[in-house]
């Protein structure tokens, strides 16, 4: 299976299915010297591990990160870091149900089509849960920002017709939707509570925030930071459309209105005035806060009765049985952080060679 790997330096193969043994990933190019531990990567994990609210799956696991390698007396080596989650709740009779036919809105369909053959159980590969690895590796990315001076920051911008209207970054781990808007998380919970009860579900945003990057960052053509994020958060598997910045908003704008003028600070510094283009110019950072927002689709797998067909090509009726996700969205949060870290992690790495006065410092004896 071809796709499982991303990055140029700092780059990540996840591997693992839903209902298999264990699920994981392995890290290369992370710099030798880096304190880290397995507490490191466990906090990223445990935002996104299932059973922390009624409003998400029910299925009991602890996500108990294991380094396989990579490290030695609580440092990074330079050598390709090794991490495993290994399953414990795994009910896959819940799935022997749909072994022959293909739930509406999810990648049964697909997978058959490419393969001629699909691992039902959860879902495979297209599982969410193949998220895991990624979380992984990007807690480590995300530690290696910080030594940078850079944060990324992700949260719920939007579930349904509810948006953020305040923002307090203390409250975002205050409430089950990782909302920064205590009154948003008490109006969102209204929404899929009936949304629920109806046995259906709900989408929303994600907005990621990160403050520290330094410009120059990224480059022109093919490989522009902003490209380059728009493929990482739609490698997600809910995520169904990417803004940086205004967005789409920008077709409604002027040139004037959406052009972000510059000024020198008193330190002398070239600043924005606005940040319309969410930190990135021609594929390259200009050292404002990056902003990236992805759209969250509703959870597929719903208890209502839906219409489907199954590989004999007869028209049936499915009801999704398991434990499933009634949102997405608070669990995808740290993932589109971690991806965002990721990325920017690689581009920096990339970009340490693009100017010679650079190569220098590191290697003119």
């Amino acid at each position: 299976m071809a796709g499982s790997s991303f990055g140029t330096i700092f780059r990540i193969t996840t591997w693992g299915e839903s209902h298999g043994s264990a699920i994981g990933v392995v890290v290369d190019g992370v710099p030798s010297g880096l304190s880290l531990c397995e507490e490191d990567i466990q906090i990223f994990l445990d935002r996104r591990k299932p059973g922390q609210s009624k409003y998400t799956t029910k299925r009991n696991e602890s996500d108990s990160v294991q380094i396989l390698s990579g490290t030695f007396e609580g440092r990074t080596t330079g050598t390709p870091i090794s991490m495993a989650v290994f399953n414990q709740d795994q009910h896959s009779r819940d799935y022997s149900e749909i072994a022959a036919c293909y739930r509406p809105g999810h990648a049964d369909f697909t997978f058959d089509a490419k393969y001629g053959f699909r691992d039902y159980r959860g879902g495979g590969r297209s599982s969410g849960r193949e998220t895991i690895g990624r979380v992984a590796a990007g807690a480590i990315a995300s530690k290696l920002l910080k030594e940078l001076g850079i944060s990324v920051t992700a949260y719920t911008r939007s579930i349904g017709s509810v948006t953020m209207e305040s923002f307090d970054p203390e409250e975002i781990n205050k409430n089950p939707f990782s909302f920064p808007d205590a009154d948003a998380a008490k109006k969102a919970s209204s929404l899929v509570e009936d949304a629920m009860a109806k046995c259906d579900s709900m989408g929303g945003i994600i907005e990621c925030v990160v403050k520290g990057m330094p410009s120059g960052v990224g480059d022109p053509v093919f490989e522009k930071l902003d490209a380059n994020l728009a493929k990482a958060l739609m490698s997600i598997g809910a995520v169904k459309g990417v803004e940086i910045g205004d967005g789409f908003s920008v077709a409604h704008a002027t040139g004037l209105s959406n052009n972000d003028e510059f000024y020198i600070e008193e330190n002398g510094i070239i600043a924005k005035r606005t940040n319309h283009a969410g930190g990135i110019l021609g594929g390259i950072s200009d050292g404002s806060d990056l902003v990236v927002r992805a759209a969250i689709k509703p959870t597929p797998s719903v208890a209502s009765l839906q219409h489907t067909v199954n590989r004999e090509g007869e028209n049936i009726d499915i009801q999704i049985k398991g434990r499933h996700d009634p949102i997405i969205v608070p669990r995808a949060v740290v993932v589109v952080e971690c991806m965002t870290a990721l990325v920017l992690a690689d581009a920096l790495l990339v970009g340490m060679s693009s100017r010679l006065d650079n190569v220098k410092k590191i290697w003119k004896p």
